[in-house]
């Protein structure tokens, strides 16, 4: 766990509360409190929310995207709020530990949930969840997209899109491909082009990185992955990008086409991540929240550092990002049904 300590912040000075009334036998005179204390109007007032300690809660281990995306985020955050920002790590169950202790905490605006779609997924791949993902929180923020790339191995004589998949028209099996894991998004995406027609054939792996050493070995024909993470071994010239999940190409890989442009019209799977309040939080609170983390996002710096990252900045408002996420849960609610995929 880390903690982010603003720069500059002066030392907490505590105010001290008099009430006339609820000290016995005290005599007031004006201008002099209780034992020849000055008035309490002339005392400090108490410091105006936030006062204390924001918690960013993150659903995966450290060291990943949407961990390394919560602590910039954090660092900027405690120095234009002025408190510190602390992140934990509650990995486990595809993110479910970490969003129940997040819809258990107190909803007093201390405590940030930072999710990717996969909060989205997981209400139509678990049956129970000990959560309500609509009702239990208060969107606050999307903060960033990240696309998924299609990608070969160099040495493959697939080129575009239309080339891997005459080549699942030839083999009865499908074509093989590698994703970051079940019920994942890049899982996601590989079946919605199987749905729409194109022979595929799914390779699960526990992570982007196993996924990617087997494409870059040649162990599997193509892979489905964060574009992030696929990036540098594009740079590397050891993979190549056939095609990008987005409704738009990414400025990640300007000159890769997306899946839509390659004759699959209206085809859009683009991986978000965002931060969520508990339900209840007072909705002032959300705002404040929600104005500084815009205001950190849209920063030209911030930007190029997200970037660099892989990570598509945005900044939406709250009422934006929580119609993304209800939208999405349907959306990919349907899609597990209709794939049968369950995880427990």
């Amino acid at each position: 766990m880390k903690t982010v300590k603003p720069r500059g912040v002066a030392a907490l000075v505590p105010a001290l509360a008099l009430v006339l009334g609820l000290l016995a036998g005290v005599a007031w005179a004006p201008g002099r409190g209780a034992q020849g204390e000055p008035p309490a109007a002339a005392k400090p007032a108490a410091r105006a929310w936030p006062d204390r300690t924001l918690s960013i809660l993150v659903t995966f281990p450290p060291g990943g995207g949407t961990d390394l995306l919560a602590r910039k985020l954090g660092e900027r955050l405690a120095v234009k709020l002025g408190v510190p920002v602390v992140v934990e790590n509650r990995p486990g169950a595809s993110g479910n530990i970490g969003a129940r202790a997040a819809a258990e905490a107190v909803p007093d605006g201390n405590t940030l949930l930072m999710v990717n779609s996969s909060f989205a997924i997981n209400p139509g791949v678990y049956r129970e969840l000990p959560f309500d993902p609509k009702r239990d929180f208060a969107p606050v923020i999307n903060v960033a997209f990240v696309p998924s790339a299609i990608v070969v191995p160099a040495s493959s004589t697939w080129r575009t899109l239309a080339d891997m998949i005459d080549a699942g028209r030839l083999g009865e099996a499908g074509v093989a491909y590698a994703s970051c894991g079940n019920g994942t998004p890049q899982h996601l995406a590989g079946e919605m082009l199987h749905l729409a027609g194109v022979s595929l054939r799914h390779v699960p792996y526990k992570g982007c990185g196993p996924a990617l050493t087997d494409a870059v070995a040649g162990q599997v024909p193509v892979a489905v992955v964060t574009a992030s993470s696929a990036a540098p071994f594009i740079r590397a010239g050891s993979l190549r990008a056939l095609a990008i999940t987005a409704p738009a190409r990414s400025a990640l890989m300007p000159g890769v086409p997306t899946v839509a442009e390659q004759g699959f019209p209206g085809y859009a799977l683009n991986q978000w991540h965002g931060l969520l309040a508990p339900a209840r939080t007072p909705p002032e609170r959300v705002r404040v929240l929600r104005d500084a983390l815009a205001g950190i996002v849209a920063d030209p710096a911030m930007q190029e550092q997200l970037r660099q990252l892989g990570f598509d900045p945005t900044a939406s408002t709250s009422e934006a990002f929580r119609a993304l996420v209800h939208a999405d849960i349907d959306r990919y609610g349907a899609l597990t049904a209709q794939l049968g995929l369950r995880a427990d």
